[in-house]
């Protein structure tokens, strides 16, 4: 399955054990269908919030023993039903998901955070339910890596973003480092530029480091999913930064030599 809609979603890896890649499959295809609902095609903006409630009403169905109507939320039903999974993170993407709709500005570091708290961290929860680990520390190291991977995806897509009016670098810190609207319209890669995303990269690099220890505690297959993503996700920092923080040119990629760093750097961790 693709992933181009939801990055953060490991979706039905070869690393993940057989028994979850159906689970997984179909958490991911809620997910991005609701995502595509409020970014994708031509509808107004009423009817993405209508299409969006229908999903909440689904949901309500799914709580209430209900027999929901789509089919995608008959086979959600059940996967909630037998890994026992709680209904308040899908509930929190749908409200990121209308928060995307109406919102193209953040005024503060904090509300981006909770942006994220809705938008990213409930799929690391709801893996940690499937894996039976979703413990307060997990769920807190859970949290720190899903969050810094939302805010690598907002650093690298910065010029993707505007194209649809959004900005997603808080308004506080562009007034601190004197950064515009207009110069993220016209890619100007100043100086001042340059300082805001290297503090940006910096708490980002700083709050996903704070959770990759998690994957040392997760056993097998998971521990190496989580690796991976975790180390992916600090070689596309790295490479925003030995581009010189130039995110307008050419939106950071990574091929084959980044992972084969990637391999080697989890191999390192592990041997530790």
């Amino acid at each position: 399955m693709a992933v181009e809609h939801y990055e953060n979603f490991p979706v039905a890896s070869i690393l993940l054990p057989p028994h979850l890649r159906q689970p997984v499959e179909t958490i991911y295809r809620f997910a991005r269908s609701a995502d595509d609902i409020a970014d994708e095609g031509d509808l107004t903006p009423h009817e993405r919030l209508a299409a969006l409630a229908f999903y909440n009403r689904e949901l309500d169905r799914i709580e209430h023993s209900e027999t929901p109507e789509n089919s995608l939320f008959v086979s959600l039903s059940g996967v909630i039903r037998d890994f026992n999974l709680p209904i308040e993170p899908f509930r929190n993407l749908l409200s990121a998901f209308r928060q995307d709709i109406s919102v193209t500005r953040y005024n503060t570091y904090t509300d981006l955070l909770d942006y994220c708290r809705r938008s990213a961290n409930p799929v690391g929860l709801l893996m940690l339910h499937l894996y039976k680990a979703a413990t307060d520390e997990n769920c807190r190291m859970s949290n720190a890596i899903c969050t810094a991977l939302q805010l690598i995806n907002f650093w690298q897509d910065v010029a993707l973003d505007w194209l649809k009016n959004r900005i997603y670098i808080p308004m506080e810190d562009m007034l601190r480092f004197n950064v515009t609207p207009e110069d993220i319209a016209n890619s100007k890669v100043t100086e001042n530029w340059c300082s805001l995303m290297a503090f940006e990269i910096g708490r980002t690099r700083k709050l996903m480091l704070s959770g990759a220890p998690l994957a040392g505690k997760l056993p097998g297959r998971i521990g190496w999913e989580l690796r991976l993503v975790v180390q992916g996700g600090l070689r596309v920092l790295e490479r925003i930064e030995t581009a010189g923080f130039d995110v307008f040119s050419r939106r950071p990629l990574l091929r084959g030599g980044d992972w084969l760093s990637i391999i080697w750097r989890c191999l390192k961790r592990r041997s530790r």
